[in-house]
């Protein structure tokens, strides 16, 4: 049976109210019944929509890499070097995560947590993690610089997982604009530019292949186990 559009409506208002909630009071005062009151409805209907607050975290994620995707547009569209539009798309998620900063830590402390819905790596987060992943295709899809074909295919994972990196960092980063953070993606970029032109040369190749052997290897999604409230 297909929902209705008072349903829909409520569905959409449940998402808003909590994306805002988890920006505004961060993870742990964001309960399902703090929605639900806020928005108006019963605990119950809450949850008839989305079973758990970690389904809930699951539309920020998918909003979040929206707007990610959004600011690294005319990065893309650009063209240009490897480091130029890694640097544009990595500086674009700073950009995109900056409203949620005072509550990253809160955050990285329930996705770090053994099979949690929320991780970056389980099969819940597949949506947004997917939306992730297609910009840094994009960035290699897009770029003037000569990417070696047996990295080509492996180097967008590469780059995600580094943004990952760089996004803990940004969590604990308290300088003035992030600018400690925004230093690190203009250093980091410029060094994935380096190594992929090293990567080209022959006595580079089996340790670029045992690198993407050893990420293909550990980067498959996580079993989950929800954790809400």
């Amino acid at each position: 049976m297909s929902a209705t559009p008072k349903s829909e409506r409520t569905r959409a208002h449940l998402r808003d109210v909590a994306i805002r909630m988890l920006r505004d009071v961060g993870y742990e005062r964001t309960t399902m019944r703090a929605v639900a009151a806020e928005a108006g409805v019963s605990t119950g209907n809450a949850y008839y929509h989305f079973p758990s607050k970690d389904a809930l975290v699951q539309e920020l994620y998918l909003d979040v890499q929206r707007e990610h995707a959004a600011l690294a547009a005319p990065v893309l569209a650009a063209g240009g070097s490897l480091a130029d539009r890694l640097r544009g798309v990595w500086g674009a998620a700073i950009d995109a995560f900056a409203p949620f900063h005072a509550f990253g830590a809160e955050f990285v402390s329930v996705a770090i947590r053994p099979g949690s819905d929320a991780s970056p790596f389980s099969a819940a987060s597949t949506d947004a993690r997917d939306l992730s992943r297609d910009l840094f295709e994009e960035v290699v899809a897009g770029t003037s610089s000569r990417v070696p074909a047996h990295l080509r295919a492996r180097l967008p994972e590469l780059l995600w997982l580094a943004q990952l990196g760089i996004t803990l960092f940004w969590v604990y980063d308290s300088s003035p604009g992030f600018a400690r953070t925004r230093r690190l993606v203009d250093g980091g970029a410029a060094l994935v530019g380096s190594l992929v032109r090293l990567a080209r040369l022959p006595v580079a190749r089996g340790v670029v292949d045992d690198a993407l052997r050893l990420v293909q290897d550990v980067s498959a999604p996580a079993p989950t186990r929800g954790v809400s409230s």
